[in-house]
């Protein structure tokens, strides 16, 4: 894991511009937003941008790209949190929830939608850190539980393509399987392709002559 001030983070709010002091409502959100942030860089991280949740945001994401994404919503988290996973759909990264909004059903559809750390209201700048890395922690051991699960699922589709091949030249030569597979392995050798590439190939063919 890197070190924290080699990560750059991008904090996402609505609070998108300086409130009226009048404003109450605003001002508390925008200086939440000031003591989030000012936690953060206090830990140690470098805090990219902060970012309003609008129509530019994917944009701004990719330009930026930041390891990692904070969220500060105090309300309407679902609406946020939806936006920024769709706003980051081509590079996920993790992300990271603070609002003080503690419904268990909200906390639910969030880790749903890809948050991996949520935070309910208030940030100890001792908790800064260990939150963060939990959620990288956790987001790179969920991508590769992914990984892993696509390479399964190519693996399986990948031994009923060779099997399909081998009947076949079973059917057509008149081959055992040993030797319809041994014929596989060594086109596959001999041109430089493994033994599923040649049994797709020989299948496509295959379909060619019906």
């Amino acid at each position: 894991m890197s070190n924290s001030g080699d990560l750059v983070l991008a904090v996402i709010t609505a609070a998108a511009t300086v409130p009226d002091l009048d404003d109450e409502d605003g001002w508390a959100e925008a200086d939440r937003l000031r003591v989030l942030v000012g936690g953060l860089r206090d830990a140690g991280y470098r805090v990219g941008a902060v970012l309003p949740a609008d129509a530019d945001l994917h944009d701004r994401l990719t330009a930026l790209a930041p390891d990692v994404l904070v969220v500060d919503a105090e309300s309407g988290a679902r609406d946020a949190i939806e936006h920024v996973v769709w706003a980051s759909r081509d590079a996920p990264r993790p992300i990271v929830l603070f609002t003080d909004e503690h419904d268990p059903t909200h906390v639910r559809e969030a880790v749903a939608q890809g948050v991996v750390a949520y935070v309910v209201a208030g940030m100890a700048p001792e908790r800064v850190r260990p939150v963060i890395d939990v959620a990288i922690a956790r987001f790179e051991h969920e991508r590769a539980l992914r990984v892993q699960a696509a390479r399964g699922r190519e693996r399986d589709k990948a031994q009923v393509i060779v099997a399909r091949a081998k009947q076949l030249l079973m059917t057509r030569h008149q081959l055992s399987e040993p030797e319809a597979y041994a014929r596989l392995r060594r086109t596959a050798m001999n041109q430089g392709l493994t033994v599923a590439e040649v049994a797709q190939r020989l299948l496509e063919v295959g379909d060619l002559f019906g």
